[in-house]
């Protein structure tokens, strides 16, 4: 088993989208595309996240992510997480999950609000079917509740995003 400490963490953007009612896009992952599947699938509920590419911006990356995953387009920045949200594999997945080269992931977090009309967001074929789907389907849900549908291992790490963002969902509802 590798050593997880000379492991390095994957740069990643994650993205918190909210509709005007103040509640949070939640995608249910696809199991058999799943690269960061331990074999825990209790709680397989997500926002949007990816990697960042070679040369692009977090902010970038956030955007690109939001579309390849949900078609999502119509959309604004409200803002940035604070810094740096990190999160680890569990032991029995190091080595194998992300490519086995990872420890884990090391995320840049975004809200955004969503503008558009829902018949825009399409988590199946998404971008047209130009990208894989990532999410079987697609919910709005509470902020808070997103740490409970996570899988277990980036429980903390979606803390750290609800403690980030959560002034958000009663701005939003005005």
């Amino acid at each position: 088993m590798p050593i997880r400490e000379n492991m390095p963490y994957r740069d990643c953007v994650g993205v918190a989208v909210f509709n005007s009612a103040g509640l949070v896009f939640a995608g249910r992952r696809m199991p058999e595309d799943d690269p960061e599947d331990s074999g825990e699938r209790n709680a397989p509920w997500q926002m949007p996240q990816g990697g960042i590419d070679k040369g692009e911006s977090p902010i970038e990356a956030a955007w690109r992510e939001l579309y390849e995953e949900t078609s999502i387009k119509t959309a604004e920045l409200i803002t940035e997480a604070p810094g740096w949200i990190h999160y680890d594999l569990p032991d029995e997945a190091l080595g194998i999950a992300l490519k086995g080269k990872y420890r884990g992931q090391r995320q840049r977090w975004f809200a955004f609000r969503f503008l558009g009309d829902e018949s825009e967001i399409n988590v199946t074929a998404p971008g047209g079917g130009k990208h894989t789907a990532e999410f079987d389907m697609w919910r709005w849900e509470q902020l808070e509740r997103m740490p409970d549908l996570i899988v277990p291992f980036k429980r903390l790490a979606y803390l750290e995003v609800v403690k980030a963002f959560a002034d958000i969902p009663a701005k939003l509802r005005g």
